[in-house]
């Protein structure tokens, strides 16, 4: 029963941060599992099934609050889903530790500028909704982040939505919701790759069934909290966590001695916290502000 409790807690928190920042769901689910010792493939695999459940609760949600761009949905879906399917099927086969360094590096780029911008750039800057990202972009990024989501257990969200997070003129909140929801298909297809390559006897029906539960609960409640956070700090969180999640990556993968990690973390941990009281009160003048206006 505790067992069962702490992974429905798990799934729910994890859904949490994912539906509300477009990210972590995988990545938190597959260490998770991982730590039990659970084969690689078979853990993603656990994961992404379990997440056809989530991340349709989660879509469902995003577009019922309004934080879904359609047509970037059906564009992302396509090369997604066939990334997914490939790196499912060649899972075993793939050199996934090393490459990820150097996409950690790139995220972890990603993820200041991110901060930068919507520290200094969000509250006074107003979103330019007719921008749109052509196929060229959006098809290349929905194959890399399918294809890295299948291997590493959780990518789509990390890669895809720090690249369109660093776009102008696009919303915070459109961006997570649609992440979020296009994710259902990329889930499906890796889904479909992991059964052809491992069949359904090696998955954990338990994993998977206590890790949907949980996230099916969350999803409403992340998407709620993406419609009603400003863009900006929404935009400061998000940063937060890519720069956190890629140095903790890096220092495994560089196998930096176990004292400084406190150290760096504590360092991330209290920048990123400043950072959310300057977004908070950022929001605060400009609201002042605009009443005054009025």
């Amino acid at each position: 029963m505790k067992k069962l409790l702490s992974f429905v807690i798990v799934g729910f928190i994890a859904q949490l941060i994912d539906g509300s920042l477009g990210m972590a769901y995988g990545v938190t689910s597959t260490t998770l599992l991982l730590t039990f010792g659970i084969a690689p493939a078979v853990a993603s695999a656990s994961v992404h099934l379990a997440e056809v459940a989530t991340t349709a609760a989660s879509g469902v949600s995003h577009l019922k609050f309004g934080n879904v761009d359609r047509g970037m949905v059906w564009r992302l879906i396509l090369p997604g889903s066939i990334g997914a399917f490939v790196g499912a099927c060649f899972l075993s086969h793939l050199p996934g530790d090393l490459i990820k360094p150097y996409i950690s590096v790139f995220l972890l780029m990603l993820g200041l500028y991110i901060m930068y911008r919507f520290l200094f750039q969000g509250p006074s800057q107003k979103q330019i909704e007719a921008q749109k990202l052509s196929n060229k972009q959006l098809v290349p990024l929905g194959l890399i982040a399918g294809f890295l989501d299948a291997t590493g257990g959780g990518g789509w969200g990390p890669i895809a939505t720090p690249v369109l997070l660093a776009k102008k003129g696009i919303e915070a909140r459109k961006v997570v919701g649609t992440v979020d929801t296009s994710e259902f298909a990329v889930a499906i297809s890796a889904t479909l790759g992991f059964f052809i390559s491992l069949g359904w006897e090696e998955v954990n029906w338990f994993w998977v069934g206590t890790l949907m539960l949980g996230g099916v609960i969350a999803a409403p409640i992340a998407a709620w909290i993406v419609k009603i956070l400003p863009s900006h700090l929404l935009g400061v969180l998000v940063g937060g966590l890519i720069i956190l999640t890629n140095v903790r990556t890096l220092l495994h993968t560089w196998a930096v001695s176990e004292k400084w990690y406190t150290i760096v973390y504590v360092i991330i941990i209290l920048g990123w916290a400043l950072s959310i009281w300057w977004a908070v009160r950022s929001h605060k003048k400009v609201q002042v502000l605009n009443s005054a206006a009025n």
